[in-house]
């Protein structure tokens, strides 16, 4: 068996050697189904990740610790403590003593090694099916700078949970929100950037003009978001990696807001608003030609693209109530997909393209749902004073929102919580935060 080598993008990449297999890698019975009923956390040992060389010893340990808390995380997983551990391996090529591991009710065992030569870092691992004694895939390896080292235990802990679910994983990915600081009549905002745990948080903006509503393109390389520098809510564009950001060029309004890149990042949707009415647009960023996707004497906003690029689903009160409507991605007559009680907003396609996310208001409070895009199987997972502005994971199994504290110490931060409606957390940010824009797997 030939074991597959990884390349992070961390900059500068270094080629990498074949970790030699100690055994045949089979695809056992483990295995979790992720469905709506209560799931029992799977429990895994993690040993801590042996040094190869000296001076290592720290990175091995700090990964090891992303890779468990990635998994423990997301409610799936259980670590068993190392109190509990009878033996450890020796080394990386040590063979498994399935017998202790069995004996501690171990049922994944991840084991792995790092190297460090000056600032090149190399990362490995195996995954165990205790129970039927055998490798679970190939063990992989990974290779990049030492600044990169969450990086690879992310992507550990992504391998292992696809391997294990049989979905692609989302730790190795970025959010872009808006920071807020100062008191709550007036709010400094900055957009700024930060794994999805919240480690590795960067600014990308000041704070002298309001900014709102930032969203990733489709690979992760720009953001859009509303500002306010002008004195008026214009789009702008930002590249990530340079900081760099221009306005981009709209259809001519009193007010340009709500923007989200095409499929392909190659245009913008966005809703313009004119004389008290609000219409959604279509803007390509190279010709700069404009095309108008709704026409009605109402308020279309919030456009989100299914991710085949071929539908559209909004906002809109055309039918006197704030409600939910999907169209073809070149427009035309659009069709009521919300019909449940109290008000529907801020909708958001799936990335798997089976579900839409929405913010809804009924009898005084806020609640994150989920429905099929005909608006069938509507599922609230959260309630409180204010819930709004989610957004998905790449793999479509978890949600990203806002969640606002009443009270004059009181403010908005950002909350996770799954498809089911089970394990719902706060994000740490530093601080106040909300509007996040969750990104795709980084390359």
């Amino acid at each position: 068996m030939l074991t597959r080598t990884i390349a992070l993008l961390l900059a500068p990449l270094v080629a990498a050697t074949a970790i030699p297999a100690p055994a045949l890698a089979q695809d056992g019975p483990l295995r979790i189904t992720i469905s709506e009923g209560v799931i029992e956390p799977l429990p895994f040992a993690v040993p801590g990740f042996q040094a190869e060389t000296a001076g290592a010893e720290q990175i091995a340990a700090d990964i090891t610790r992303v890779v468990a808390q990635d998994l423990t995380g997301t409610g799936l997983f259980r670590e068993i403590p190392a109190t509990s551990f009878i033996s450890t391996p020796a080394s990386f090529a040590s063979p498994v003593a399935y017998p202790d591991w069995r004996a501690i009710n171990a049922q994944a065992l991840i084991t792995g090694a790092v190297a460090v030569s000056g600032d090149q870092l190399t990362v490995k691992f195996r995954l165990y099916d205790v129970f039927t004694g055998a490798e679970l895939g190939e063990g992989l390896q990974f290779t990049g700078t030492t600044g990169g080292w969450r990086r690879m235990g992310h992507k550990v802990a992504d391998a292992v949970y696809s391997r294990i679910t049989g979905e692609s994983g989302y730790f190795d990915s970025r959010v872009v929100f808006v920071s807020e600081s100062g008191p709550k009549d007036n709010r400094a905002r900055r957009l700024a950037i930060m794994d999805y745990d919240g480690e590795n948080r960067q600014f990308l903006t000041d704070s002298a003009s309001l900014v709102l509503a930032p969203r990733f393109s489709p690979n992760g390389d720009r953001v859009l978001y509303t500002s306010y520098e002008s004195g008026f809510p214009r789009i702008n564009l930002l590249d990530v990696a340079s900081v760099g950001r221009r306005q981009i060029t709209t259809v001519e309004g009193e007010m340009a807001f709500s923007p989200r890149f095409s499929k392909d990042g190659g245009a913008v949707i966005y809703s313009v608003s004119t004389g008290g009415n609000t219409d959604i647009y279509r803007t390509d960023l190279n010709s700069g030609a404009h095309t108008r996707l709704t026409s009605a004497p109402s308020i279309e906003t919030s456009p989100s693209l299914s991710p085949d690029g071929s539908q559209i689903v909004f906002e809109s009160d055309r039918s006197g109530t704030q409600q939910l409507y999907v169209m073809s991605a070149s427009g035309g007559e659009p069709r009521r997909i919300s019909f449940g009680e109290g008000r529907y907003g801020s909708p958001v396609w799936s990335p798997r393209g089976d579900l839409i996310a929405f913010t809804k208001q009924n009898a005084g409070r806020f609640h994150i749902g989920v429905m099929r895009t005909d608006g069938s199987e509507e599922r609230l997972l959260t309630s409180s004073f204010l819930d709004e502005s989610p957004t998905w994971a790449p793999n479509g199994r978890v949600l990203m929102f806002t969640r606002e504290t009443q009270g004059a110490s009181g403010g908005p931060q950002l909350h996770s919580v799954d498809i089911s409606g089970r394990n719902l957390k706060p994000v740490p940010t530093g601080g106040f935060s909300s509007d996040a824009s969750w990104g795709p797997l980084q390359r």
